[in-house]
C-alpha cells in the first residue's frame, strides 16, 4: 500500500513539474525596444564612424586613382559626420515601446507605440521635410497585432495568418526573447 501510495505521489509529482504554467493574462513590454537593437547592432558608435570614415577615404581614393587632396579629405569627413550625426539623431529621436498580452490560451496580442521627438531632431538640424516623412511613415505601421499562438516547453509559436515567429519565455518566466531577423535578437520584461 505504501509503494502504491508512493507511486502516486511520484506519478503526481512528475505531471505537475510537466504542466504547462498558462500564459494567459501575462503582459511583457520594454519601454524602448530600437534603443537596445540599435546598440546591439552598431556596438561602438565612435568605432564604426572611425571605419567608415577609413572606407569612405579609400573608396574616394581608389575611384579617383590617387591620393585625396585636404580639401577633398575634409568634405568627405563632414560628409560621414553629418550622416552620423543624423544617425544618432533618429536613434535618440525615435522610441519604440512593445508590449506582448496573453489574452487567452490561444491568441495573444503584440502593441508598437512608436513615439518621434521632432525637438530633438529639430535642433540637430533634420529638416521639416524629413521630420514629417519620418512621422508620416510611422503613422502607416500597423499598432496592434493580434496572433494565434501555441506552446511547447518553453518555446511559443505565434501565427498571424501570414507567417510563423517564434518567441521563448525564460525559466523564470521574467522575460520573453525574439529575433526581429536573424541577427536582432530582443528582450521583454514581465510586467504582470
Amino acid at each position: 500500500m505504501k509503494r502504491l501510495f508512493s507511486i502516486i505521489i511520484l506519478a503526481a509529482i512528475a505531471f505537475v513539474a510537466n504542466a504547462q504554467t498558462s500564459l494567459v493574462g501575462r503582459v511583457y513590454y520594454h519601454p524602448n525596444i530600437m534603443a537596445d537593437v540599435l546598440k546591439a547592432e552598431v556596438g561602438d558608435i565612435d568605432k564604426k564612424m572611425a571605419e567608415a570614415k577609413t572606407e569612405a577615404l579609400a573608396k574616394a581614393a581608389k575611384e579617383k586613382g590617387r591620393a585625396l587632396t585636404a580639401d577633398e579629405k575634409a568634405k568627405i569627413e563632414k560628409e560621414v559626420d553629418a550622416a552620423a550625426k543624423m544617425a544618432d539623431v533618429t536613434m535618440k529621436g525615435t522610441k519604440t515601446a512593445i508590449t506582448v498580452t496573453f489574452k487567452s490560451d490561444k491568441e495573444m496580442e503584440m502593441k508598437m507605440k512608436l513615439q518621434i521627438d521632432e525637438e530633438a531632431m529639430k535642433n540637430a538640424g533634420m529638416g521639416w521635410a524629413k521630420r514629417k516623412a519620418i512621422k508620416a511613415a510611422f503613422a502607416l505601421l500597423p499598432s496592434t497585432e493580434k496572433m494565434q499562438y501555441t506552446v511547447k516547453d518553453n518555446l511559443i509559436i505565434c501565427n498571424d495568418g501570414k507567417e510563423k515567429d517564434t518567441l521563448t519565455v525564460s525559466d523564470d518566466g521574467k522575460y520573453l526573447y525574439g529575433k526581429m531577423d536573424e541577427k536582432t535578437k530582443f528582450k521583454l520584461t514581465r510586467k504582470q
